[in-house]
């Protein structure tokens, strides 16, 4: 290297890291797509990205050499205080990981040496991307994404000999841990998913999605579910509840302590619910139009019918909460607004422009992948969803039970976020694809006339009816500033309440746990950093400040309305048929 000027060093050193960390982020992709039907190929558009990456990189050398400069004086640093105990410690020394939080990383000096060397180059790896000019803002985010990816998947707590406390493990039971890792492996390669709790320790029905009541209309999109109510007298105007698709909804009913459902009744409330059937080919022509016509627009008038009242309340969820801002402006141009007396929005976007990280995946390679995914069939498979969102949080919902399960060798522990976690559905493709490309891609459910559905163009701003929009403040999927932005699409009565936690914890928080915390503002301005700046914290669950918010427009007291009573028969006992099919 002696003729080779100084600056080139360092640009050579990081082209032969991108490229490694190209060819292993496309090896984790190709070994996560095993299952029949994905493809293979670089699926998202990986290598691509990680050349424009690199060449990107490479037109600021300089920043480069500097970058380099100060990594090698902290790594002599980070040396210096491995062979001279007492010395000053190095900075990243007491950086805190809870990937290396059992005491095995710190007794031995070479695996606290590895833990520190780890977190330094990680570190400098991720600041190298970030600081990368040239690129579009979607191919930066992209890159930082992937970048990330690799960089968690690099960590030493991920492999056995490089993970003390799995060594520890391995001496003290003679090896058994790793048979029974093994053991865990083939099960979940025969299930075709990772699991990542004792599944037989719960049954829709028997411990989860327990509350009472009847299943009292059915169609090939959903089955609607009447509670049954607990209160001497209940509030006139219904309860009409929109889970997503893309999930079952049971998220709103684990256990009795947990179930929004069942709390919602107890308030006095005549609660329905859809329970969603997961995609097969007697949907293979669903669009958004179907879920808002077949959907929610006939489970509205069916809960109108039973309950004899001229307008519901509602609650839309995640994407179910999308789907009912566009509900709602048909309503709104059919001159049927007052159908609707109140909508509450869970973590719902309609305005994609600051949709997360999601975004990533939503470009011309991650919309291909789901073309070909779909080729042989029209639905995707929920498993390959899941893996998309359990990606976003790789540390937490994949490499944590890679050690546990597969290393550590330790029983899965029963725990019912989990189980409803893995319980994955499938959607329909043609509805899958025109909603990324569409709603995300294109961001056209905010232009005026951009959609139409039903034959209407839709029109946001002419949403009038009263809204509640909860938000959570560490959603990854549906973050809380692009749940925000309802608050300037809808005109009419708004309330923002910003919850503690994030796309679930942040919903499912009962006030008989108070886990969290959420904050309000009487106002609401215009930006979200002047709502954040401007709320008030209250520590608890926010449940009971959206039933105070609802109860004065609920009308009066009447008696109760028992299901299956009237025009409308019980089909089945709840939770139904549809939520118990599993793929």
């Amino acid at each position: 290297m002696a003729d080779v000027p100084a600056e080139v060093q360092p640009l050579e050193a990081f082209q032969k890291w991108t490229e490694l960390a190209g060819r292993g982020q496309q090896l984790m992709l190709e070994f996560w797509s095993k299952e029949p039907g994905l493809p293979a190929a670089d699926p998202l558009g990986v290598v691509a990205t990680w050349q424009r990456a690199a060449a990107a990189a490479m037109t600021d050398p300089q920043r480069l050499f500097d970058l380099q400069t100060r990594y090698m004086t902290d790594a002599m640093a980070l040396w210096q205080s491995f062979l001279t105990p007492g010395t000053v410690a190095s900075p990243i020394a007491a950086v805190k990981d809870k990937r290396f939080a059992g005491e095995a990383w710190q007794e031995a000096p070479a695996f606290d040496f590895l833990r520190q060397s780890y977190l330094l180059t990680s570190s400098y790896v991720m600041e190298a991307t970030h600081g990368i000019e040239g690129l579009d803002s979607h191919e930066k985010a992209k890159a930082q994404f992937l970048v990330k990816q690799f960089v968690d998947a690099m960590s030493p707590s991920n492999f056995a000999l490089t993970n003390p406390e799995v060594l520890k493990k391995t001496a003290e039971t003679g090896g058994s841990n790793l048979l029974k890792g093994l053991e865990h492996l083939l099960e979940d390669l025969k299930a075709g998913r990772m699991k990542m709790t004792d599944e037989n320790a719960f049954e829709v029905g028997r411990n989860v999605a327990i509350t009472p009541g009847k299943v009292v209309f059915e169609n090939r999109l959903f089955q609607l579910i009447q509670y049954s109510p607990t209160t001497d007298t209940v509030h006139e105007i219904p309860l009409l509840i929109f889970p997503p698709w893309i999930n079952k909804f049971y998220i709103l009913d684990l256990t009795a302590e947990k179930s929004f459902i069942r709390w919602a009744v107890e308030q006095g409330l005549t609660v329905f619910v859809t329970s969603w059937k997961s995609a097969d080919a007697t949907l293979a022509d669903a669009t958004l139009d179907t879920y808002v016509g077949e959907g929610q627009l006939t489970a509205l008038d069916i809960v109108l019918e039973i309950c004899g009242t001229d307008s519901a309340h509602t609650i839309g969820y995640c994407v179910a909460g999308t789907t009912l801002a566009a509900t709602l402006a048909v309503l709104a141009a059919r001159g049927e607004a007052d159908k609707v007396k109140s909508a509450t929005f869970f973590t719902a976007q309609v305005d994609m422009s600051e949709c997360g990280e999601l975004a990533v995946f939503i470009d011309d390679a991650g919309i291909e992948a789901v073309e070909r995914l779909t080729a042989e069939h029209p639905w995707l498979d929920g498993r390959n969803m899941a893996m998309t969102f359990n990606l976003l949080r790789s540390n937490d919902l994949i490499w944590n039970y890679v050690v546990n399960n597969y290393m550590m060798g330790k029983d899965y522990f029963p725990f019912d976020l989990l189980y409803w976690n893995s319980d994955a559905t499938n959607v329909p493709a043609k509805w899958h694809m025109s909603y990324l490309k569409d709603i995300y891609r294109d961001n056209l459910l905010v232009k005026p006339g951009g959609i139409t559905v039903l034959g209407v163009p839709v029109d946001l701003t002419t949403v009038s009816t009263p809204s509640y929009i909860q938000g959570g403040k560490e959603d990854h999927i549906a973050p809380a500033r692009s749940a925000y932005k309802l608050t300037s699409n809808f005109t009419g009565e708004k309330r923002f309440v910003l919850a503690g936690s994030g796309h679930i914890a942040g919903v499912v928080n009962p006030p008989s746990q108070n886990k969290y915390q959420y904050w309000t503002s009487d106002t609401l301005p215009d930006r979200f950093d002047d709502f954040v700046a401007a709320a008030k914290e209250t520590k608890g669950s926010w449940w009971p400040d959206w039933i105070a918010w609802l109860a004065p427009r609920s009308g009066k007291q009447v008696k109760p309305r028992v299901p299956g009573k009237g025009k409308y028969k019980a089909i089945e006992d709840a939770p139904g048929r549809y939520v118990k099919e599993r793929i």
